[in-house]
């Protein structure tokens, strides 16, 4: 059975360390570790995560190394990121957030996951990220929190 191939941005490791989102994202890892999910991280996380606090960091380097897939971050994706921005979808101070969701779309992600509201997982932005996808021929994407993600016990 193939693995759901998830795009993890930096603030799903940071909620690792947040009372109100600890749980959640542990919960999620737990599931990676166990095979169900595939981690996708681009450059912009590996980024973003090379400058976070150790305890933060640890939840990516703890992660099995099957359970992880490096994106990159091909200028393909730069291209979106930017549409995205000249669209209206982010401001130009949102590159980083324009480029996550721009480096899922790109790799395939079967979903993003996030816990950014303000600026990825939000329904009006996510109209405009997959609005923009559709006219450059892209699938849409599938943007939840972690707590979508929660492990229920039924069926995995």
């Amino acid at each position: 059975m193939r693995r759901i191939r998830v795009y993890v941005d930096t603030s799903v490791f940071g909620g690792t360390q947040d009372a109100e989102f600890a749980t959640d994202s542990r919960s999620f890892f737990a599931q990676v570790a166990r095979g169900v999910y595939v981690v996708l991280l681009s450059d912009e996380t590996l980024r973003e995560l090379a400058v976070s606090p150790e305890a933060v960091r640890r939840a990516w380097l703890d992660l099995p190394p099957t359970a992880v897939e490096l994106t990159g971050l091909p200028d393909e994706a730069s291209t979106l990121a930017d549409e995205y921005i000249s669209s209206g979808v982010l401001g130009s101070a949102s590159i980083g957030d324009a480029l996550h969701v721009a480096a899922a779309t790109v790799a395939g992600a079967d979903l993003i996951l996030s816990w950014n509201f303000k600026h990825i997982v939000n329904y009006n932005r996510i109209r405009g990220f997959n609005g923009v996808n559709v006219r450059l021929g892209y699938r849409t994407m599938t943007i939840l929190s972690p707590r979508e993600m929660r492990d229920d016990g039924e069926g995995s």
